[in-house]
């Protein structure tokens, strides 16, 4: 019985009940129906880089989506270029083929793990862009209507790390312990530039690392290179030997607050760092919002990089923001740790930092 430890980026949780491969469009759709007409909980496994699972497993069906293909309709100089993917294609490759082919729009968003399909349900975002920004569509198969859909960017509600179908999944189930979601993502179509240069540099520390001033282009292959090397010194590109990216990548997201509660904020960190130091960042968001760093807070309240070490499990010593399986961690190791910085934080600062990952069986 294969262990989903041997499936995801955190490399911890026990195995599924039993596991189904799909590698085309239709035996992805039949598995998942296969499942449903079962009466079993499913979990839809793709690269894996989003996935906490209990040590216990998952009593239910895995269906591990190992679909490829990348299909290019339309790739005119005026109209743009059209590209839709399979969804169980890796999505630094789909970033790798763009960069070397000459289409601009994903760049910034090179070295994430995990498979395509995943990107729209999170509206997955890295230094200045998220794929809000070039999707066109997305096909799925709706369980609840049974059915192929084709959805479009606007029917998505694209927002910060979220979408319409990250809203419709269902759960948790309360016998596997896992959300599972009303859209399979079978494929995704992206509207991409064809240009040798990058989109505007959108993110202040990459035009650092490029030399340039924010809103300058610069050639795709130096863009992603430069990407990269960023996420590198943050462990954030998957390398076996490096313990730093045993991880979900960012384990929390930036916490969206409304402007008083942002004010609040302000004046606690103030009272808790004195008054002449750094006020919490804050960033653009929704009209009456303010975006703020969940790295700086879990730093600011005291939890510094490799918090925890040598235990099994323990923040990344380069990256506040990621939950790093040393080498023996278990799932209840990091949701200890999870639930420690998650504890922190909101004692320091009055804020509830919320878990990225998908918890499967677990419960923060």
């Amino acid at each position: 019985m294969t262990s989903l430890a041997d499936l995801t980026t955190m490399r911890v949780g026990g195995p599924a009940r039993s596991m189904v491969t799909a590698t085309t469009e239709d035996e992805l759709i039949e598995a998942v129906r296969a499942v449903d007409d079962a009466g079993e909980p499913l979990l839809v496994v793709g690269g894996g880089s989003n996935l906490l699972v209990a040590d216990e497993g998952f009593a239910g069906t895995a269906v591990l989506v190992r679909t490829t293909g990348i299909q290019v309709p339309d790739a005119s100089a005026c109209g743009g270029v059209t590209v839709t993917v399979a969804a169980g294609e890796m999505w630094d490759d789909v970033v790798a083929r763009a960069v070397a082919e000459g289409w601009s729009g994903i760049e910034s968003l090179s070295g994430i793990p995990g498979a395509t399909g995943a990107t729209p349900v999170q509206n997955v975002g890295a230094y200045g862009q998220e794929v809000a920004q070039t999707i066109a569509s997305v096909r799925v198969w709706d369980r609840t209507e049974q059915r192929v859909r084709t959805m479009f960017a606007a029917d998505l509600a694209f927002s910060y790390r979220h979408s319409v179908l990250k809203e419709s999944m269902v759960g948790p189930d309360a016998h596997a312990g896992a959300v599972t979601p009303r859209h399979i993502v079978l494929s995704v179509t992206f509207s991409l530039r064809p240009t040798e240069l990058s989109q505007p540099i959108g993110y202040a520390a990459l035009a650092d690392g490029l030399g340039v001033e924010l809103g300058a282009r610069v050639p795709l292959a130096e863009a992603r290179d430069a990407v990269l090397h960023q996420r590198r010194n943050r462990g954030m590109v998957l390398d076996a030997d490096d313990h730093d990216t045993w991880s979900c990548g960012s384990f929390f997201t930036n916490p969206i607050l409304p402007a008083q509660q942002y004010a609040e904020l302000v004046a606690r960190a103030a009272e808790r760092l004195g008054p002449t130091s750094p006020v919490p960042p804050q960033y653009p968001a929704t009209e009456g919002n303010v975006k703020t760093s969940a790295a700086w807070l879990i730093d600011k309240a005291g939890f510094t990089k490799g918090h925890r070490m040598p235990g099994p499990a323990a923040l990344s010593t380069k990256h506040t923001l990621a939950l790093t399986n040393r080498g023996s961690a278990r799932a209840t190791d990091v949701l200890a740790l999870a639930r420690e910085v998650r504890d922190g934080v909101r004692e320091a600062f009055g804020v509830t930092l919320v878990n990225e990952p998908v918890l499967v069986g677990l419960t923060l």
